[in-house]
């Protein structure tokens, strides 16, 4: 029943499946070492390491962003090992070929072995190992054995065994001739083997085949080189192009409404490659919708595909989840960007006495090169945000505002503060756009600003949130400048640069003098107020005067409550300063009040009132103007319009190999399934003459899992054929009419 193949040049086929037999002994050693299942095992666990990197390490960021995250020695370390690239890296992708190499070579040692066993019904097996089986019977019939062995091979086939009769003649003389019937089923079992290691082979060629590792070859093959400057696609020379051919690849292109293009981006290190498409896709609109949180729930392009060879198009729309395959590539919706909107920005100045503003133009996407003859700087357009949802619950939208505002000199370590705060009940709403930009100066240090377009109320009062952060894996400090009775933010700048203007502290010092003296006071009691009101505003507004002992300012703080604070701590005595500072608390807010009525006078408007409105704004715009002093921007840029245009984002696959994947994944599926619920059972019957024209049956089992419903399977199987149900039967057991025992 069993075939011989014929043995290949030097190698030779047992029962153990292929073994070289020539060469060397040490490759003979290296082919075995390889082809064992530890060494497989050992493989699949340095995978299994290396995807806990992979899936603990954020894949393909930014180097700046390592090296922020881990320091510049281990962000290096880690660079030389391709740990931020882990899969494509070259040493993951000579692990999985050795593994690919390992289990194809295990499979073809054991699969013949396999086959044989598949093929071999057992059927030598000898009586004495018949006695040792856990599961066996006996039983004598009165029927000759011909008429036994027909019984026991229709019940075998009966239960779905295959059989295989081997006449056994009698040994010596005297001795009784017998016949052994060999019965098998679920032998599928071993073929799951074979199915499982085939599938993952498959899976992992597959992979391999539709990674890095075919774009490696052609760049190691054809000179081809990552690009690493910014450029025009027109102007990229062909050594940082792939060919129109390429079989496998995946990468990304943006479009904006109303574009087109045919060249894809790949991420190579930390350079790209552009791939040619055969066809081009116009965008003609993108849509997009929203939840009420302020997530997408869906997006879609409406595309028009052109194939030049032909000149044919045809319109399309791509979805998420729903891609489109032209010409053996598929596109993908993987997101949408900024196609270069339009933005329109008033400037305001944060440094000095000048409240006048011009306006600024930019695209997102683009910068724009400023400079007032002693000062250059560069403002790149990064980010438009139509809608910006956010959690405007009680507990989330509390200020930096002290409890006490006389109790100044605590919790000054909190500048330009968190948009939100402890967790809560949320509120999700959305606040309006938004625009993110960056302002490098001339030694390229940059900081990043989000400026919301409309005032956002916070604790009942109407803000404007201006953020500001230093590095991107940092967290935006928010500036909350008050907006006025008109929802505009022309009245704090106004206020803020009235306090810049020394001619301005000194009016606003001598009114408060004035509204706060009889006028019957001292002459010198009026200077001293004035002394000291002058001091406290040009100490709030960054004039700090200096030691006259050590010629450097008495404080730190560039200005604000905290170098008020820093002052009081220096000139008075510890236990009188919670006397001076109630006192410089009335003199700071009566001095600002009176500042703010000479700005408002300044441009044409009526003097406050001490109503709550009025107060309210006051007390906000004292603390976002103590902030100033830590916002590192000279320049606010208020947007005031924008045009938005909206880009869809692509990823366009030519994968070959995902048919040799999922054909693994369905072997895979079948080989488990058979290794995990098919039982392979073998069952032996030794029937021999009697010399009373009877015959005595000998019946054993064996299976590759002893399982319950194994052991009731035999049962039945021994009631049916031997008609008795235990392994020594009494006197008063059933037996079938023509079998006694």
């Amino acid at each position: 029943m069993s075939a011989n193949p014929t043995p290949v040049p030097n190698t030779t086929l047992s029962t153990s499946g292929w073994e070289l037999k020539h060469g060397s002994r040490a490759w003979r050693a290296f082919i075995e070492l390889l082809s064992s299942m530890r060494f497989a095992i050992a493989l699949l666990v340095i995978v299994a390491i290396a995807s806990i990197i992979g899936t603990v390490l954020t894949q393909g960021q930014p180097y700046n962003n390592y090296i922020n995250q881990f320091g510049p020695f281990w962000a290096e370390v880690f660079r030389k090992f391709e740990l931020y690239n882990v899969y494509s890296s070259w040493w993951f992708l000579l692990i999985l070929t050795f593994l690919v190499v390992s289990t194809s070579l295990c499979l073809i040692r054991n699969t013949p072995k396999i086959i044989t066993d598949l093929k071999t019904y057992k059927e030598g097996v000898r009586e004495q190992s018949m006695r040792h089986f856990h599961e066996r019977g006996e039983a004598t019939f009165t029927d000759g054995r011909a008429a036994t062995v027909a019984h026991l091979t229709g019940v075998m086939r009966s239960h779905g065994y295959k059989v295989k009769l081997q006449e056994r003649p009698a040994a010596q003389e005297g001795a009784a001739a017998s016949t052994m019937i060999a019965a098998k089923k679920g032998g599928l079992n071993r073929v799951g083997y074979v199915l499982a290691h085939a599938a993952f082979v498959l899976i992992c060629v597959g992979a391999l085949f539709d990674g890095d590792m075919m774009i490696k070859a052609q760049m190691w093959m054809f000179g081809k080189e990552p690009l690493k400057t910014n450029m025009l696609v027109s102007q990229v020379p062909e050594i940082n192009k792939l060919s129109v051919h390429n079989p496998t690849y995946r990468g990304n292109l943006q479009i904006p409404d109303g574009g087109e293009s045919n060249m894809a981006v790949l991420t190579m290190g930390d350079g790209v490659l552009l791939q040619p498409l055969p066809f081009e896709i116009h965008l003609k609109k993108f849509n997009i919708d929203f939840y009420s949180t302020g997530m997408p729930r869906l997006f879609a392009s409406d595309v028009v595909i052109t194939d030049p060879r032909n000149g044919k198009s045809f319109p399309a729309k791509i979805e998420v989840n729903h891609p489109l395959t032209y010409d053996g590539v598929t596109i993908f919706q993987s997101g949408f960007a900024d196609g270069g909107s339009e933005l329109f920005l008033k400037a305001w100045p944060m440094h000095g006495p000048s409240d006048k503003t011009f306006d600024l133009t930019g695209t997102v996407g683009s910068d724009r090169q400023l400079s007032n003859g002693a000062q250059s700087l560069q403002v790149e357009f990064s980010e438009l945000r139509v809608f910006n949802v956010q959690d405007m619950s009680p507990a989330q939208t509390s200020g930096i505002k002290p409890k006490d505002k006389s109790s100044f000199m605590s919790s000054f370590d909190q500048h330009l503060g968190a948009p939100v705060a402890a967790p809560g009940e949320r509120h999700l709403q959305n606040i309006g756009p938004a625009v993110i930009y960056k302002i490098r100066d001339a030694s390229g240090q940059a900081h990043e600003y989000f400026n919301y377009m409309l005032p956002t109320e916070l604790n009942g009062e109407k803000v404007f949130l201006a953020g500001e952060r230093g590095s991107l894996d940092a967290g935006y400090k928010y500036l909350r400048i008050p907006a006025d009775g008109n929802d505009s933010i022309d009245g704090w700048m106004r206020f803020r640069a009235a306090l810049f203007n020394p001619k301005a502290r000194e009016q606003a010092a001598a009114q408060y003098v004035s509204a706060t003296l009889p006028p019957d006071a001292t002459a010198e009691l009026k200077s001293q107020l004035m002394v000291t009101a002058g001091r406290t505003l040009d100490i709030f507004a960054g004039e700090i005067p200096n030691d006259p002992k050590t010629g450097k300012p008495v404080v730190q703080a560039p200005g604000g409550l905290p170098a008020l604070a820093q002052y009081l701590e220096a000139a008075v005595p510890e236990d009188k300063q919670q006397q001076a500072s109630d006192v410089f608390v009335r003199i700071l807010n009566g001095t600002l009040w009176q500042l703010w009525q000479i700005s408002r006078e300044n441009h044409g408007e009526k003097p406050a009132t001490q109503d709550a409105a009025h107060e309210k704004f006051f007390d906000s715009a004292v603390l976002a103007l103590s902030d100033t002093f830590f916002y590192p921007a000279p320049l606010y840029l208020q947007m005031t319009n924008y045009k938005q245009v909206q880009a869809s984002i692509f990823q366009v696959a030519r994968a070959p190999g995902k048919v040799v994947v999922y054909t693994g994944a369905v072997l895979l599926i079948l080989g488990v399934f058979a290794m995990l619920y098919i039982r392979e059972r073998r069952i032996w019957f030794l029937v021999k003459d009697r010399a009373d024209g009877g015959s005595d049956t000998l019946m054993a089992m064996s299976t590759n899992r002893r399982t319950l419903e194994y052991k009731k399977e035999f049962e039945t199987l021994r009631a049916a054929s031997l008609g008795v149900a235990s392994p020594d039967p009494t006197p008063d057991s059933p037996a079938p009419d023509n079998a006694s025992t």
